[in-house]
């Protein structure tokens, strides 16, 4: 493929927004686009966010610059959701027209198409294109980019852009927050308290110190992405149209400094004489940026880095210095300046006395400042303090100049949405209920059972003394390009040997099949479904069945039957993994339990090249199955892991959702 030439190919450098500061922040710094939510919908819902109301005027603010706006869609939809996501995105067309939508969730596409909505639809890394094979079959869905995983190298980044259909771009995270399940695979916070992060609400438990053979650390918490100069390295891909910057729910400081760094490092050629002198200050706006620590994390394949640094901090934010002193009378002699306005955080989020604090009055380099705290809670001698965000007079001015501009922008009067959403039709014909055992090998099977059985990816399998007629065979939850070609060759080795039935754990999978009307194919629990639109646009690309989202309440479980238009499945029993990574801190062991602070347990089992993390209790709804029958449920999954030795198995009720609902 041509490279295209570097003055025709200028990635958009897409700055975050969580407020209106940050979004004028980010026109300051001169970002070519913004992308926000609103306070419904958005899979960082700890941001403060938008109305309708406060984003019309922001929006017309950045179209007059030539900045594009993009909103953020992305949480998965319970069915009670379908109408009230309509009615937001008919008045966002209406009012706010956004350049785009961010989305996770399959419905959005149906709901796009039933409002009229007239932007571009972009893939969230929560839907999990990983692979080339996924990017036809996402461009048939009228898809104009995909945001890919976070865990790619450049390598791989360039095997997509190669495999990209025309009219398709990427789009790559070059700086932010990495999390340590992969995007769209981690439920951590939903099976330990309902919070999910599919959902925005991540709790972050991954953050937390756990222990195993006495060794107390932060196994999970990843350091921040930095790719910094390394970004030079996609400038000759004309496939990836835009640069994103992580960080919806961080201050002003931060995104006018990351926007400025890495405008800068695009634009390193267009000053040639100057290169080092505008790389150096670039390094320098991203070492005062107020983040996480950074990493590189598997960017260079040549050059990969751990991104967990077990005895690194967990915080965003500069270190400034330790508290000092006893606890009635705490006090921080800071190592720089601290101005009026700034934040500071103290301690870490899981330590009782954490705490942001906001400055009064400006306090001087090495003077002293006494924290204000109830004598029970003060902080205990030597707890480390972060800055994590500051407002600068000079930011302050060219924000204010921007909102004296945003005041001139006519009011616009915004009319609620009279919107319902077009339901298909519900599935009719009823087939017959069965349960499938989901194993990982062929030891202590019944010849008796419905056998499904997990596909791997680094190797071809082994068919003697099985029917493989009648076995559901499970792809991989991911499919990284490094295995792509594997899964090809086994998939096509299954059917070549006779296989029908399989299970796709990511919506984009059936595009490593070839169409074959006698295949059934269904959609996997891992494909996050969980409501009739999403399940509609599944059918229209050849599911013939899905297995709902394990994450969802009863209440949503009862409904979905009744305006499904294919069968539906339930993962009814089983080892259901917290996430799946891709990286595991080089002191953990595999196999061997480990502790959190709460006291559950739990252990991590490496399949393929991924790391699955389970707790050592099971989900078990086996006691609703009959009401599921009644409701209209027909496959039945239980999912059947090897418990390693060590490792005891909790009896506790493994209801999940059941009864609190998914938040």
């Amino acid at each position: 493929m041509p490279e295209i030439s570097r003055s025709t190919h200028i990635p958009l450098i897409l700055a975050p927004a969580g407020n209106k500061a940050t979004f004028l922040a980010a026109l300051a710094a001169g970002a070519d686009a913004i992308y926000c939510g609103l306070k419904r919908f958005s899979a960082r819902s700890e941001a403060k966010n938008f109305t309708i109301d406060e984003l019309v005027p922001l929006t017309h603010l950045a179209h007059d610059q030539g900045k594009k706006v993009y909103v953020a869609f992305n949480s998965i939809l319970k069915p009670g959701d379908i109408d009230p996501a309509g009615k937001l995105l008919d008045m966002l067309q209406k009012y706010v027209k956004p350049d785009g939508l961010i989305i996770q969730d399959m419905s959005l596409i149906e709901l796009s198409r039933q409002t009229g909505f007239s932007g571009e639809l972009h893939l969230s890394t929560l839907a999990n294109v990983s692979f080339s094979d996924a990017l036809r079959l996402v461009k048939k869905d009228f898809n104009d980019r995909v945001v890919v995983p976070r865990e790619l190298n450049v390598d791989e980044i360039k095997a997509l852009a190669k495999a990209c259909p025309k009219g398709l771009g990427l789009e790559v995270f070059i700086h932010g927050a990495l999390c340590y399940g992969v995007s769209g695979r981690c439920y951590w916070s939903s099976y330990l308290g309902g919070k999910s992060g599919l959902r925005g609400r991540c709790v972050q438990p991954c953050r937390r110190i756990y222990e195993q053979n006495n060794s107390k650390e932060r196994f999970f918490s990843c350091m921040d992405l930095h790719l910094d100069v390394l970004v030079k390295a996609l400038l000759p891909v004309p496939q990836v149209r835009a640069w994103k910057i992580e960080g919806r729910k961080k201050g002003a400081h931060y995104v006018y400094h990351t926007v400025k760094a890495y405008s800068m490092l695009r634009d390193l050629e267009k000053e040639p004489q100057k290169k080092a002198e505008i790389k150096k200050t670039a390094m320098e706006y991203l070492s005062y940026a107020l983040g996480r620590t950074g990493t590189h994390y598997n960017f260079l394949p040549q050059r990969l880095y751990n991104p967990i640094e077990v005895k690194g901090q967990s915080s965003s934010g500069l270190f400034i210095g330790r508290t000092k002193g006893p606890k009635h009378k705490a006090y921080l002699v800071p190592r720089e300046a601290l101005l009026s306005g700034d934040v500071i955080r103290i301690g870490y989020e899981d330590e009782p006395w954490h705490k942001l604090y906001r400055i009064g009055r400006r306090v001087p380099k090495k003077g002293r400042m006494y924290l204000e705290y109830h004598p029970q809670k003060a902080p205990i001698n030597d707890t480390p303090v972060f800055l994590t965000d500051r407002r600068e007079a000079s930011l302050d001015e060219m924000i204010g100049g921007l909102e004296k501009t945003l005041k001139e922008i006519p009011t616009v009067s915004v009319s609620p949405s009279s919107f319902s959403a077009n339901l298909p039709k519900r599935l009719k014909k009823k087939s017959d209920v069965f349960e499938l055992n989901v194993h990982r090998d062929l030891r202590n099977i019944s010849s008796k059972e419905h056998l499904g059985l997990w596909m791997n990816n680094e190797k071809k399998h082994s068919y003697s003394h099985m029917s493989l007629g009648k076995t559901w065979w499970w792809l991989p939850p991911m499919i990284w390009p490094e295995s792509e070609k594997n899964v090809k060759e086994n998939i096509e080795s299954l059917l070549k040997s006779g296989a029908k039935y399989f299970v796709a754990n990511a919506s984009w999978q059936i595009g490593l099949f070839k169409a074959n009307k006698d295949l059934n194919i269904w959609a996997g629990p891992f494909c996050n479904t969980v409501n009739a639109l999403a399940i509609k646009l599944l059918a229209e690309i050849g599911y013939k069945g899905v297995i709902i989202s394990p994450e969802l309440g009863k209440a949503d479980y009862m409904i979905l039957p009744e305006q499904s238009i294919l069968p539906l499945g339930i993962v009814l029993s089983g080892n259901w993994p917290l996430c799946v990574s891709r990286t595991l801190a080089d002191d953990f062991k595999t196999g061997t339990v480990f502790n959190s602070p709460k006291g559950e347990q739990g252990w991590v089992k490496k399949y393929g090249t991924d790391f699955w993390v389970y707790p050592n209790w099971k989900l078990d709804i086996r006691s609703k199955k009959k009401e599921l029958i009644k409701a209209g449920y027909r496959m039945f999954v239980n999912i059947i892991e090897p418990t390693p030795s060590g490792v005891k198995m909790k009896e506790r009720q493994g209801l999940w959702n059941w009864d609190i609902g998914l938040k």
